[in-house]
């Protein structure tokens, strides 16, 4: 079945302290926000019409908001009572909640000191994951990325600012373009960094590996994977990772709001194992059940 077009979708978004219908949420084309990426934003899920870590995500955009200069003005409380709302006037219990602030179109040009601000919340009930289905089960394949995730002091890698992900989607494409489901990035010194959207781990035994966040971002569900895997009693090691050493790793899956834990079956020539046999598969259930517990 083709999904409708997110500007052609019946409901209601929150903006700027309303509900209003869905096709009447719209901002000018000069907008400072759209010209110059000036926008921060979140990904979240619902299950069972609650947001898990729901207040993790609105303290990360307050967090990225700060980062980039912007105000928000309204409250975490606001944006937390804001989003239950929302699900409640969809009708929905699984679904992808995303709020954004950007700068809007009071001011355009590079300076921003009397840039109106203005926030949004939309949510919709048709992305189970980034990816297919059968693909997730099967596992994703990846290709090395040509564009490499930049240094600390050249972006805002603890921001989830909408500016850095201008290499993730040409990154995006250019595994698509090639066949493949994703691409693995690299950072600015050629250490394994993370998917275009998600974040690495690769599993050897009861060891699991991962990339150390310190120029991309910490994931909430990275985060949360850890702290799951580390309660099992599994040893997880964050360190620098060249691309070499992932011929040296059993499994490898990636973690993300979208992704959840999805396997990974091969990076370039390099196989994992994939199935419901793997690790990776438990991994999987055991994420499934605590998100929904």
């Amino acid at each position: 079945m083709e999904l409708a077009p997110f500007d052609k979708r019946d409901g209601f978004i929150w903006l700027n302290g309303s509900f209003v219908p869905w096709n009447d949420a719209k901002c000018h084309i000069i907008t400072q926000g759209m010209h110059y990426a000036s926008s921060v934003f979140e990904g979240e899920r619902a299950y069972k019409g609650k947001i898990f870590k729901s207040e993790d995500h609105t303290k990360r955009l307050f967090k990225s908001a700060d980062i980039i200069g912007i105000k928000i003005p309204y409250t975490q409380e606001e944006i937390n009572q804001a989003k239950v709302e929302l699900i409640k006037k969809m009708n929905f219990e699984d679904c992808y909640v995303r709020p954004i602030a950007w700068r809007g179109s009071q001011q355009m040009g590079l300076s921003t000191s009397n840039a109106d601000i203005n926030v949004a919340i939309a949510v919709w009930d048709d992305w189970a994951s980034y990816f297919k289905i059968e693909d997730r089960k099967a596992g994703l394949k990846l290709i090395t990325s040509p564009w490499k995730r930049p240094s600390p002091d050249t972006a805002p890698c603890e921001a989830k600012a909408s500016g850095p992900y201008v290499i993730c989607t040409m990154s995006k494409e250019f595994a698509e373009k090639q066949g493949y489901h994703d691409a693995l990035m690299l950072d600015y010194r050629g250490y394994v960094a993370e998917g275009t959207g998600a974040n690495i781990f690769f599993v050897k035994g009861d060891n699991i590996h991962t990339p150390i966040p310190d120029c991309f971002l910490n994931g909430i569900t990275r985060q949360t994977v850890i702290q799951m895997l580390k309660d099992q009693g599994l040893t997880i090691e964050e360190r620098h990772m060249k691309p070499e050493e992932i011929q040296n790793y059993e499994e490898a899956f990636l973690t993300g709001t979208a992704a959840e834990i999805t396997p990974i079956q091969s990076i370039d020539d390099v196989k994992f194992t994939t199935g419901e046999d793997s690790k990776t598969y438990k991994f999987m259930q055991d994420f499934h059940n605590l998100v929904r517990s």
